[in-house]
């Protein structure tokens, strides 16, 4: 297999190479790394490699479904031998003594051979991933962007095609913003579809969840076919999903946020168009009002503040002794100042998080899936959300534009970005499609139309070549 080949396959089709004897997994790991030290310079996303670990796992015996496919582990998960840091200079250098549970119960018996950790805004606080412990992660669509965040690294290295897939995890849109700014496939899943964060049974409410970053929607949908199987949960399974389903679905759009935001007019134009694209093909669709409470943003925001404030009081025994919360960047400190400002808030903002649960119900009532933008505009320009600015400052920027998002991670739902073709500026457009409790089946079958009726592969940079 040639450089060229290897950029060309999504992870099934690595899989299948590696499987049949085609090429041999140390062969594709090393283009993996080859295609990771082509880009990075210019795109910032690895805290830390793990190559040459990686090379000799790559040449051990190897089982699983993805066996020998590479694969990059955001920050906030420990990999034994490797430092965690969150992004932040506050954490201890450290190396992991032992792999967090999603790595050893989920990534190492579906075979990934680990590359090493992807970038991150400190602790995942933010959408952007401008870190000081690392500085400013790129897009490979254009270098003046971030990638999004919190899984920033992963999705500028899936999108510049080092690797087909990589890790993240979604706390309030951590996976699928970076995928919306990187043209990616971004599924958040179920609450209790995949092992937990680490340490996440001691948040009053459990808003994390653990997942990838995929070119294709055949590797989210494989990586979820092979997930059920490593961690049966009572939910809806997924099993295999190869393609649309024929049923026909009842669909809402909105293009407002619950706050009644404006969305920019790029954004808005690329929701109308997917719905249109999905009347087309025979499904049910009329545009609805945002049907989510805008006062759960503002418990939901104020909640985001529960971990810094939580860490300014208890770092060293969660964290370690090496923690030192002085070092926390100004982001950070503010969102601990926000929620010590709004305390006596705090627990009924968390009781209506633990309580919309029974939300969705009333949100699906009439609906089988709901169809709204993203983000209210398109990606924004480096140093926008600036974690060194006035933390007031910044957050009245952030606040209503990521007002979509959150309520999926509050009511435990899964939803999902998938890329809708590309601005007259050169950036990706997305769309985001919430479905209710345990329907990632209908949201990768819909991911499947969208694939199929607008192609958006042959639109990915090409940084590892030139050609």
């Amino acid at each position: 297999m040639k450089l060229d080949d290897y950029l060309d396959r999504d992870a099934v089709a690595l899989a299948h190479a590696i499987a049949s004897g085609d090429v041999s997994a140390d062969v594709v790991v090393d283009h993996a790394i080859q295609a990771t030290e082509t880009v990075n310079p210019r795109l910032n996303a690895v805290v830390t490699d793990n190559f040459e670990a990686a090379r000799a796992h790559a040449r051990g015996p190897l089982e699983g479904p993805f066996a020998g496919v590479p694969m990059f582990v955001k920050d906030t998960d420990h990999v034994a031998g490797l430092p965690t840091r969150m992004g932040s200079h506050a954490m201890p250098k450290a190396p992991a003594a032992k792999s967090s549970p999603f790595v050893e119960r989920i990534l190492r018996p579906m075979g990934f051979v680990l590359l090493g950790k992807t970038t991150m805004p400190e602790f995942g606080l933010t959408g952007t991933t401008e870190p000081l412990l690392t500085g400013p992660t790129r897009n490979p669509w254009n270098e003046a962007h971030p990638p999004g965040g919190s899984s920033g690294g992963a999705g500028a290295l899936v999108a510049s095609g080092a690797l087909p897939i990589s890790h993240g995890n979604d706390g309030g849109g951590s996976i699928r913003i970076p995928a919306a700014y990187c043209g990616l496939v971004g599924l958040k899943s179920s609450r209790g579809r995949l092992p937990g964060l680490e340490g996440g049974e001691l948040v009053p409410v459990d808003i994390i969840s653990q997942g990838v970053l995929t070119r294709s929607v055949r590797d989210t949908a494989a990586f979820y076919e092979a997930a059920e199987k490593l961690h049966p949960t009572s939910l809806p399974a997924i099993g295999r999903v190869e393609g649309p389903s024929r049923e026909r679905l009842r669909i809402g759009f909105f293009t407002r946020g619950p706050e009644g935001e404006v969305c920019e007019p790029d954004v808005v134009q690329a929701v109308v168009d997917a719905a249109n694209t999905l009347a087309s093909q025979g499904h049910k669709v009329e545009e609805i009002d945002n049907p989510f409470p805008a006062p759960l943003i503002h418990d939901f925001f104020l909640f985001w503040g529960y971990t810094p404030f939580a860490l300014r009081l208890v770092g060293r025994l969660v964290m370690g002794r090496g923690f030192r919360f002085k070092e926390v960047d100004d982001w950070t400190r503010g969102m601990a100042r926000f929620f010590g400002r709004n305390l006596l808030r705090a627990p009924g903002a968390i009781m209506r998080l633990r309580r919309s649960t029974a939300l969705a119900e009333a949100v699906f009532a009439n609906h089988d899936l709901l169809l709204s933008p993203v983000l209210t505009r398109p990606p924004l320009p480096l140093g926008t959300l600036n974690p060194t600015d006035v933390f007031d400052e910044v957050f009245e920027t952030l606040r209503p534009i990521a007002s979509f998002t959150p309520y999926q991670n509050a009511m435990g739902t899964p939803a999902m970005s998938l890329p809708v073709g590309v601005s007259a500026d050169g950036l990706p457009r997305a769309v985001h499609v919430a479905a209710p409790f345990g329907m990632e089946r209908r949201l990768l079958e819909i991911a499947y139309e969208f694939e199929q009726a607008s192609p958006w592969a042959e639109h990915y940079p090409r940084l590892v070549t030139d050609r």
